[in-house]
C-alpha cells in the first residue's frame, strides 16, 4: 500500500483529460476521506457541487455573461467548463463572526478538502486540475450554484479520465529546501 507522501509525491494536474469520470458512489467514498481535513471547531465549513452535462453549459453561459463578452471571447468562455466530464465546485461555507473560528480559517478548511480530494481523485487514477478565475465569486457564477449569502465559490476540479491511462511523469524539481525557514 503506497503511503501519504507517496501519493502526494505521486500527483500532477492533468490540463487534458477524457470523457471517461467517476460516479457519484465513487465520489461520495473520496469526500469522506477528504472530509478529515483539518478543522476548527468541526465546522465542516464546506460543501462540493458536482456538475455533469447541461450544468457545465449552464456555468459557461454564466461566466461569458459575467465578464459581458460577446461573439467568439463569449464562445471561448463558455467552452471552459466543457474541458473535463465533471466539474466539482468547491465551497466555503462561512459562518461569520464565529467566536472561535475567523472567516479566513473557515475558507482555508474549504481550501483542504479540495486539496485532499484532488490528491485522492489523483491517486484512484483520475485526471484533476483545480481551476479558478476572475469570475470565481460573480453573482451569475453563484446563481448558477444556487449558493446561499453565506457561502464562497473557491474554485472547481475538473476531473476525468487520464488520456493513455496514464499518469504524467513524475516531477523531478525539488522546492522543499527553498520554501522551509526554521526559527529558534
Amino acid at each position: 500500500m503506497a503511503s501519504a507522501l507517496d501519493a502526494a509525491l505521486a500527483r500532477r494536474s492533468a490540463s487534458k483529460v477524457t470523457d471517461a469520470a467517476p460516479d457519484d458512489a465513487v465520489l461520495l467514498e473520496l469526500l469522506e476521506g477528504a472530509s478529515r481535513v483539518a478543522d476548527h471547531a468541526s465546522l465542516r465549513p464546506w460543501r462540493v457541487i458536482a456538475l455533469r452535462g447541461a450544468a457545465r453549459e449552464r456555468l459557461g453561459e454564466a461566466l461569458a455573461a459575467a465578464a459581458g463578452a460577446e461573439g467568439e471571447a463569449a464562445a471561448k468562455l463558455a467552452g471552459k467548463p466543457l474541458r473535463a466530464p465533471l466539474l466539482l465546485a468547491v465551497v466555503a461555507v462561512v459562518a461569520p463572526e464565529h467566536p472561535k473560528v475567523p472567516e479566513w480559517e473557515q475558507e482555508a478548511s474549504a481550501a483542504g478538502v479540495a486539496h485532499l480530494m484532488s490528491l485522492l481523485l489523483d491517486d484512484a487514477g483520475w485526471g484533476v486540475m483545480w481551476r479558478t478565475g476572475p469570475f470565481t465569486r460573480h453573482p451569475l457564477v453563484a446563481a448558477v450554484h444556487g449558493l446561499a449569502p453565506d457561502e464562497r465559490l473557491l474554485g472547481w476540479l475538473y476531473v476525468g479520465g487520464l488520456p493513455g491511462g496514464r499518469r504524467a511523469e513524475r516531477r523531478t524539481d525539488h522546492v522543499a529546501a527553498s520554501r522551509l525557514t526554521t526559527l529558534f
